[in-house]
């Protein structure tokens, strides 16, 4: 039997999602005006982050929980704007690696700084020390429970 929200519990979902969807909404905005999509910078932080710019296409997907062809037909569409390269791991027939390409590093360089700002701005600023260590500590514990829901399968 479904156990369904109360009044309370309800209005904290829904405030949620409009958090959830007005952020997204605003920094999808910002990057665009760097050129870049929300899923774009998505990609492109893990790899800058990585050791030479590099990494296995299913490592890339775990990072940002993506499915395999979601990432697959992404990362076709950023190669063909010279953002990224791929190639056949090595060491792995069916692997494929995903490299930041040296125009993917500079749009990135150039669209981060307006990034950043607007977290601050809209997301930081706003809030208190005391709000910022209070949603790490929610962050943290909705994040455990999601991770052991889909270990489950649900």
């Amino acid at each position: 039997m479904a156990r369904w929200l109360n009044d309370d519990e309800q209005q904290t979902w829904q405030a949620f999602i409009r958090l959830r969807q007005r952020l997204d909404a605003a920094l999808s905005a910002g990057l665009a005006q760097d050129g870049l999509s929300a899923a774009d910078y998505e990609l492109l932080v893990p790899l800058s982050a990585a050791p030479g710019g590099c990494l296995r296409a299913k490592e890339l997907a775990a990072e940002v929980c993506w499915e395999k062809s979601r990432l697959s037909k992404h990362l076709a569409r950023m190669a063909a704007r010279g953002l990224v390269d791929r190639r056949p791991a090595e060491d792995d027939a069916r692997g494929i690696l995903v490299e930041l390409t040296a125009e993917g590093r500079k749009v990135l360089e150039k669209a981060a700084p307006n990034h950043v700002e607007l977290v601050r701005r809209i997301f930081v600023d706003p809030m208190t020390p005391t709000e910022a260590r209070a949603l790490r500590s929610l962050a943290d514990k909705v994040v455990a429970e999601a991770e052991r829901e889909s270990e489950l399968g649900y």
